[in-house]
Order: C-alpha cells, then sequence, then structure tokens
C-alpha cells in the first residue's frame, strides 16, 4: 500500500498464518499478499486441484476429499478443521463459495480464528437479495421496485429473474414472453441451489442497455468508511462480467452536475461520482459494514442510478482500483480484521486501468466452456504477477500454470489480464497487443474476442453498455483475429517446421536432409484442420533454386527450424520479412506471430474408420454431467428442440436437435457423467420429414 498507511490500533489477535478458504486465482492473489507481510500461508484443495499452483504455493496444504464444490470448498466443517490443522489462526474466504455465507463466518470466528472479512450481521443483511433491497431503499439508496415472480404478467416484461443469495451470473435468467417464465425459473433455481446451496430467487424489471457501475468500499472497525473509486463492468456475457475498468467511462463523461469534468478529485458535490460514492457510503453505514465490500449500480445514459446488490467480499474485478489508487486491497482486509485504523482519506485515482477475464471458452458456440490440458500460458516480459501496478504496464493474476488442467467442475476461467497507462486509450491498446502476441495453446479461448473488443470504435469511445456483444454483433466480435490469408501463411510455416523436424531426424546418403531431391520432383504435402477456415493441404518443393508453394508465388524460405520459421513474403512495396514460432502438443500445432495466433490439428495422411460419427448424431460439447433429458428414443423432435441438458462448470447448457427427424438413438440418462465428443443422440433426417 503506497499512497495511504494505516495507523495501528491492534484490537484484535496479530495474524500469523492466514488459510484461503478457496482455489486457484484469487487463493494466488492472498498468498502474494501474505508473503509482502511475513505472514504464513495455508491452502485447500479438492482431488481436482491436487497439483494446481495455489496449492504447490502454500507452506502448507491441506486435502478435502472429493471433485465437486458442495463436496469441498462448500464445506465449512472441513475447511475449520483443516485451518486448525495447519495452525493458521485467520481465514480469508477469497469470491465465490463460502465467502458471503454468514454461517461460515460464525462458524470461523466461534472457533477461535480471525476472520477476514465484514460482520455476520453485515453478511445476512446483504445476503438476501431480497431483503437488502428494502433495507437500502429505507436507507436513501435508489432502488429498482422487486417483483414477486408469481405476479409477473405480460405488461412487465422484459424482467430478470436473480438468485437472491448468489452472484456471477449463476441462476441469472431474462424472460422476454410469460410462457416462459415457469421453465426459467426452475432452470434459475437449479443453478442457485448448484452454485449457492439457496434456490431462492426473484424478479425485477430488465433493463435491456444500461451500465453497470460498482463502487469499492473499505471500511474499519473504528467507524470509517472510505468509498475508493468506481469501477465500469458494463461489458457481460450471460450476466458474468468481461471486461471492467477504473474509472467508469460513463461518470467521466458526465463529470460534475453543469460545469466541470469527471477527473476532478475530490468529486465535486452532486456530481455523478459523488452521488455515487454518497449512496455507497449510506449502503455501508446502514449496516455497520467493515473490511471490503462493492456496492453495485445499474445506471442509464443520462447518470442516474439504482442499487443492484451488495457484494461482502474483495470483488474478481478489485486489481484495477488497486492500479488507480495504489492500494494493496488484501492488505488493507488483514489490517482491518486486525483492528487497525484507517487514515482519514483515501487516495485519488490516478491513470486507468483496465481488466479482461480469459476464459477457457467458445464465444461463437454460445459460449461453451472448455476443458483439458494447458500447455502454455505466457505473456510479455516485464509483465508483473498479482502486484499493484504504479508505472504503466502489464498485470496477470491466474489460477493456471503451463501443465495446468482446466476440469470440469469449476468455473473456467484461466486469467484476470490487467493493463495500467495513464490514459484509457493507452491502457486498451496496452492489454489488447498484449493478448494477441501472448502464447496460450492448449484449448480455445475468448481471447480474440477480449482484442476486437478492446479495439471496438464503441469500445475506445466509452459506449460500453450491457448489450454491448448484442448491438456490436457477436459472431463478428467472436470471429478470429487472424485473416484468411495471415493464417494461410501461418499453415505454410507449420508444414516447413514439421518438415524441418523430420529432417532433423532423418537423413538420406551423404548426409543430404530427407525431402532434398537434385531434380524436380513431385511435391511434397502435409494437411492441417483450422477451427477457422476448414481443411488446409500445404504443397511445397525445396529444390536448389529455392522454396516453391502452390498458392503462394514470391514465397521465400528464409530460415526453418522445428521451432523457428522466417518467410520472406512479398508485397505492393516489396518483400517482407516475417518470422513464426511453431509448439507442437500431439496432433495439434500452435503458431504464434505478430499476425495473430494460429491453432491447427494435424491430420493423418489415412483416416480410422472407426473414428467416423453417424451423420446426425449429437456430440457432447464439453465434458460434464447430464441433468435432464426431455425427449425419447422413437420420437420426433424438431429443429431446435431440448433434447438434454448438461450442467458444466456451474453452468447450464441444452442440447438442442440440429434439424426435425427421428431420434433414433438416446445413449444417456440423468446423472450421467460425460467426456467431450460423447455420442449423447442421432437425429436421423428423412426427405419426408423434412
Amino acid at each position: 500500500m503506497s499512497a495511504a498507511r494505516s495507523t495501528s490500533v491492534p484490537d484484535a489477535g496479530r495474524i500469523t498464518n492466514v488459510l484461503v478458504a478457496n482455489r486457484g486465482e484469487i487463493a494466488r492473489r492472498v498468498f502474494a499478499t501474505c508473503r509482502r507481510m511475513g505472514l504464513g500461508t495455508t491452502a485447500v484443495y479438492s482431488d481436482a486441484d491436487a497439483n494446481a499452483p495455489h496449492v504447490t504455493e502454500a507452506d502448507a496444504a491441506i486435502r478435502l476429499p472429493g471433485n465437486t464444490p458442495a463436496e469441498t470448498y462448500l464445506r465449512a466443517d472441513l475447511i475449520i478443521a483443516a485451518a486448525q490443522a495447519a495452525g493458521a489462526d485467520a481465514i480469508h474466504p477469497g469470491y465465490g463459495f463460502l465467502s458471503e455465507n454468514a454461517e461460515f463466518a460464525k462458524t470461523v470466528q466461534e472457533a477461535g480464528l480471525v476472520w477476514i472479512g465484514p460482520p455476520v450481521a453485515a453478511i445476512e443483511q446483504m445476503g438476501s437479495k431480497v431483503e437488502s433491497k428494502k433495507m437500502m431503499d429505507a436507507a436513501g439508496v435508489p432502488v429498482l421496485k422487486q417483483l414477486d415472480p408469481a405476479e409477473v404478467t405480460a405488461e412487465m416484461l422484459p424482467v430478470l429473474i436473480k438468485a437472491s443469495a448468489g452472484g456471477g451470473g449463476r441462476g441469472m435468467r431474462v424472460v422476454r414472453e410469460l410462457s416462459q417464465l415457469t421453465e426459467q425459473l426452475e432452470a434459475a433455481r437449479r443453478e442457485a441451489e448448484s452454485a449457492f446451496g439457496d434456490p431462492t430467487v426473484f424478479c425485477e424489471r430488465y433493463l435491456e442497455t444500461g451500465r453497470h457501475i460498482e463502487v469499492q468500499v473499505m471500511a474499519d472497525t473504528h467507524g470509517r468508511v472510505w468509498t475508493v473509486g468506481e469501477r465500469e463492468c458494463s461489458i457481460q456475457r450471460r450476466h458474468q462480467k468481461v471486461v471492467e475498468e477504473a474509472p467508469s467511462p460513463l461518470v467521466e463523461r458526465i463529470g460534475g452536475a453543469g460545469e466541470g469534468t469527471g477527473s476532478e478529485w475530490p468529486p465535486r458535490r452532486d456530481s455523478m461520482r459523488w452521488r455515487l460514492f454518497e449512496a455507497a457510503r449510506l449502503a455501508s453505514e446502514a449496516i455497520g459494514y467493515q473490511g471490503a465490500g462493492t456496492v453495485e449500480f445499474l445506471a442509464d445514459e443520462q447518470g442516474e442510478f439504482f442499487f443492484l446488490e451488495m457484494n461482502t467480499r474483495l470483488q474478481v474485478e478489485h486489481p484495477v482500483t488497486e492500479c488507480t489508487t495504489g492500494l494493496d486491497l488484501v492488505r488493507l482486509q488483514l489490517q482491518v480484521a486486525q483492528g487497525y485504523r484507517l487514515p482519514a482519506t483515501p487516495p485519488p485515482m490516478r491513470g486507468h486501468s483496465i481488466e479482461v477475464r480469459l476464459y477457457a471458452e467458445d464465444p461463437a458456440q454460445d459460449w461453451q466452456p472448455q476443458s483439458g490440458p494447458v500447455h502454455r500460458i505466457e505473456f510479455g516480459a516485464g509483465t508483473a504477477e498479482f502486484t499493484v501496478l504504479t508505472e504503466p504496464g502489464l498485470r496477470l493474476d491466474s489460477g493456471v500454470v503451463a501443465g495446468s488442467v482446466v476440469g470440469v467442475f469449476y468455473d473456467p476461467m484461466l486469467a484476470k489480464v490487467i493493463s495500467y497507462a495513464d490514459t484509457r486509450d493507452e491502457a486498451a491498446h496496452l492489454l489488447a497487443t498484449a493478448l494477441q502476441r501472448a502464447r496460450i495453446h492448449g484449448l480455445v479461448t475468448n481471447r480474440d474476442l477480449l482484442v476486437r473488443v478492446l479495439r471496438h470504435p464503441a469500445f475506445l469511445a466509452g459506449d460500453t453498455d450491457t448489450a454491448f456483444f448484442a448491438t456490436h454483433g457477436l459472431e463478428q466480435l467472436a470471429a478470429a483475429l487472424v485473416s484468411e490469408s495471415d493464417e494461410a501463411l501461418s499453415i505454410v510455416a507449420a508444414a516447413l517446421a514439421d518438415a524441418a523436424a523430420n529432417r532433423s531426424r532423418a537423413t538420406i546418403g551423404a548426409g543430404l536432409p530427407s525431402g532434398w531431391r537434385n531434380l524436380p520432383s513431385q511435391a511434397q504435402h502435409k494437411s492441417y484442420e483450422s477451427r477457422n477456415t476448414g481443411v488446409h493441404e500445404v504443397r511445397y518443393r525445396l529444390t536448389r533454386t529455392g522454396l516453391e508453394v502452390d498458392g503462394h508465388d514470391g514465397l521465400a524460405l528464409l530460415e526453418a527450424g522445428p521451432d523457428t520459421v522466417v518467410l520472406s513474403v512479398p508485397g505492393e512495396r516489396g518483400p517482407v520479412r516475417r518470422r513464426f514460432e511453431i509448439a507442437r502438443y500431439g496432433d495439434l500445432v500452435a503458431v504464434d506471430s505478430p499476425l495473430g495466433p494460429v491453432a491447427l490439428r494435424k491430420l493423418p495422411r489415412f483416416s480410422d474408420p472407426a473414428d467416423q460419427v453417424a451423420e446426425g448424431s449429437l456430440l457432447a460439447p464439453m465434458p460434464g454431467a447430464v441433468i435432464r433429458v426431455g425427449a425419447e428414443a422413437g420420437s420426433t423432435v424438431t429443429k431446435g428442440q431440448p433434447i438434454l441438458w448438461l450442467e458444466a462448470m456451474k453452468m447450464e447448457h441444452t442440447i438442442a436437435a440440429p434439424a426435425t427427424g427421428l431420434l433414433t438413438e438416446l445413449n444417456v440418462v440423468a446423472g450421467q457423467q460425460v467426456d467431450v465428443g460423447t455420442v449423447l443422440a442421432v437425429v436421423h433426417v428423412e426427405d419426408s420429414v423434412e
């Protein structure tokens, strides 16, 4: 913490060892601050996380038998026992799981441990979104009216179903047709029960467009409440934040009431920023809040806003506030838990910070989560990890490293990538470039979408409402970064690197490399499949006059090795030198260059008939559990009709009929666990049915 220092007035016992009742990136984040403060660290882990980085980095680690959250990270009794076994004297809940569970906080304190979080009463009051809104209304905080699901009429549509005990998009559904309300309520309740152990949901009016603005608060145990800047988190998918930034472009644009700008500090009285801070302060004081928390609002373009909820914990997006204030919020949490006083005022905001959430998911395929090994995840030199940036640069908060495996039991977020710079444009440019050039091998991610968002004219102009993907077209935003012509060059580079790898393993007479010909000969060829453009066959000759590649006149080979290829590419104003880095993992070939990342599957020369699947087969797009079946074998199904539902990574996914036809096979039952690529069902389409 740089700009403001706490004053030591310890009312609680001194913390010496912290157990983080969480996993992945947030556990590593808390451990990083603990190490800087000279505190011991204790991790807990499920069987699925046995080799996770947060486990190996901790001073001690305790196993929680099982894989699912219900068996492990949601078991308060096991976590308390783990803390006692390891000699930890404090518990940090992170976010998600039990972080906003009042009963857990109470149990921690009853066990004689320090709870690094708000008072139990504050968690209870904000834990129910239904009751919390009533309380905020009474405190003078503007709120949206809540609706009883049983009383929703067609005139009230659209409405948003929300889980009373949750967040992170779980248990949230938008309903635009009254006939869908019952089904969506049931689905929302199932997700809420699975994620939070509480199926309670409610409805409120859904604003198709709006700005998601939130205020970071920090309160000590002596009655002082800081409002530590605001963040904007409007770009979302499935009601989960994807891009977050501080300060808010909307607040910056609107500025004060009348003259002035949003950048003024301290904020002018009656400006939007001042009104947001005042509402957040009222909300915090109304419940006697202590520690780190976030008060979330939905705002319109005119600067009016309504209370959404208060998260009684640290937020996923807290790094952007750290970078624009110089504060280590985890350090402050630990200090407040020990009774330290906050200084009179927090430091002012400076510069701009943007965070994106890098997910193992396919935005172009309805955000399907991915699972499997992370072969490589590297950002540029100089990238800081879990560090408060004070100079322009890049920060990485990640729960995975090279060799990690993304499973099906938890959220598929790979990393939070954060930039900090003097201006918003510079922060966006720095982050987009770093993402494009990062080496991320092994899984399909939302990387291309994130880069396109950061470079989109609307984003750069600050026009970032909650309908961003719908407004600007998900298909265009999710498109591959690399152009088809540049991808073709990358595929040529992959073929030449593979050829170099083959030559390094085999020679012919007189030490000449395999593939070399003294006389003109038939072209050699290699085949690859791209997710973006399908199958490519590269036909090339290595002659004494140089490289010849079919369809690429004028292309010259300057250097070729198993891992690096340098090509001279013809252009309108002369040849351009291009360097490509190639990595292989089985049949996966990853090609990285400034042109953009390319992932390929190397195709065998001869296909195995056993690998063929019947036409009309519905394959599992991800590993998961079948939670419901909606049709029977032998029945006629219509295009788009749900056949079954999969639960993976705490979200439900519908598997629908691709066309109208006869459901000839149904190979799974409710409760069955399936792997990616499993043939779930087969729909036979006949001419008569069509």
